[in-house]
């Protein structure tokens, strides 16, 4: 599985790309950091991260795309900015027909160091460690990214076998819905089926 990381930002989105499997040594591809200027007019800034996630989804073709789960922060300007960014990520994933996968900060950090409270440069030196690196990507935006994906590819065969789990319990819950609604049908249009025949007797 390839994974393409991104944690959004207006300022600095980063991004990077994990290929591997759970339970397997993982590989990096590519990671860096989409920039756009603060001075910038917001539309163009939304546009100038949609052709960066654009040329590194050329380049490095992923299987799915895991984006960070924008939560409540105190600075509302913040998050928004980071909502926008996200939502280009999404869209650029939607309109190629890839995964978009979600994760929290929380789910993340805990994913990669066991802990979902811990801070930036223990989440890099797992990332280091994990994808066997000399130094912590720089900068931390970029190492959250990879964060991300190597997140999605450890969590994605037990978010499976849930959804795998969960469309076969709608199917039971279906068929047997179906099932007694043809029963009841059948039961009645039985005494409609007598009368009309004691009708036809008469």
């Amino acid at each position: 599985m390839r994974v393409l990381g991104v944690d959004p930002g207006l300022t600095r989105c980063g991004v990077g790309v994990v290929e591997g499997v759970a339970g397997r040594p993982l590989t990096l591809r590519g990671v860096g950091v989409v920039r756009t200027p603060a001075d910038a007019e917001l539309g163009l800034r939304l546009v100038a991260i949609e052709q960066g996630i654009e040329q590194w989804l050329d380049e490095y073709e992923p299987e799915v795309v895991a984006v960070e789960r924008v939560f409540s922060q105190h600075n509302v300007r913040t998050v928004m900015g980071t909502a926008q960014a996200s939502a280009v990520a999404m869209l650029c994933a939607a309109r190629r027909g890839l995964t978009v996968a979600l994760h929290t900060p929380s789910e993340v950090k805990a994913a990669v160091t066991g802990s979902g409270r811990a801070d930036k440069a223990q989440v890099g030196a797992m990332v280091t460690r994990l994808l066997r690196l000399d130094a912590p990507p720089k900068p931390a935006d970029a190492a959250d990214a990879l964060a991300l994906a190597i997140c999605h590819i450890w969590r994605a065969p037990a978010q499976n076998r849930l959804q795998q789990a969960v469309a076969q319990n709608r199917l039971q819950q279906a068929v047997a819905q179906n099932r007694l609604q043809q029963a009841a049908a059948l039961h009645a249009s039985k005494p409609a089926s007598h009368h009309a025949s004691k009708g036809r007797t008469a």
